[in-house]
């Protein structure tokens, strides 16, 4: 099976599970949803604070966890997950060249990056599910809504990957929509009498990432501040 279709299908069945787990939680314990509220305000919180900090992929527990329990091959072998090669000499090490030794099976790094793909198509689903509670509960809404949004999940980030080296403030304009829509949820609608107004919401929006885009057209990036940043 192709790798995008695996991901693809899982990705919906992630989606589905987390949204229906959401719904049932939503309706038992009102403090589940203030949870994931919460959850979402300290993720742009977060993407405020570490903005210019350098993702070290090596460094990712998933991966590292993956490298501890597994045998992974140094190179792909095509479109294959898992391969068989002779069995390392010692922990840790690369498949041995002694002839005749015995054939195991190796993670490929192929089978890596679908692991994390799920992973963050899995952090997606629940990040996603106390934005989507807070406009509305219609199940045929909420899901069919977070299908579209995963649908064209991929073209956006490669449109805005690009946005974001042109327009180089443009993420704070979006780590700073996410803390709204935290605190909107948090304490806004509360402090609205129970629904903040979508005007006002929209407006804040507009405004946030229009800003960033117009700010980093006026004071484009040098090429001293990219390097520091590299």
């Amino acid at each position: 099976m192709p790798a995008h279709t695996a991901t693809g299908g899982t990705t919906l069945l992630e989606q589905l599970g987390a949204l229906g787990l959401a719904a049932t939680c939503v309706d038992e314990d009102g403090a589940i949803t203030a949870a994931n509220d919460a959850f979402l305000l300290l993720t742009g919180v977060k993407m405020l604070l570490f903005i210019h900090h350098e993702f070290n992929i090596a460094n990712n527990p998933v991966l590292r966890f993956l490298k501890k329990h597994l045998r992974v091959t140094d190179k792909p072998h095509g479109h294959r997950f898992w391969v068989r090669l002779p069995a390392p000499e010692s922990s840790g090490g690369p498949p041995s060249t002694a002839p005749g030794a015995a054939l195991v099976w190796w993670a490929t790094p192929l089978f890596l990056a679908l692991v994390l793909i799920e992973v963050v198509d899995l952090v997606f689903a629940v990040d996603s599910v106390p934005a989507i509670f807070a406009l509305t509960n219609e199940p045929l809404i909420v899901f069919t809504s977070n299908i579209f949004a995963i649908l064209g999940l991929r073209s956006m980030y490669f449109m805005l990957a690009g946005a974001v080296e042109k327009f180089h403030l443009l993420k704070f304009g979006l780590a700073t929509v996410l803390v709204f829509v935290g605190l909107k949820m948090v304490w806004l609608n509360d402090a609205f009498g129970g629904k903040f107004p979508i005007t006002y919401s929209l407006g804040f929006i507009l405004f946030a990432i229009a800003a960033s885009i117009v700010a980093s057209l006026l004071f484009p990036k040098t090429q001293s501040h990219s390097e520091d940043l590299v």
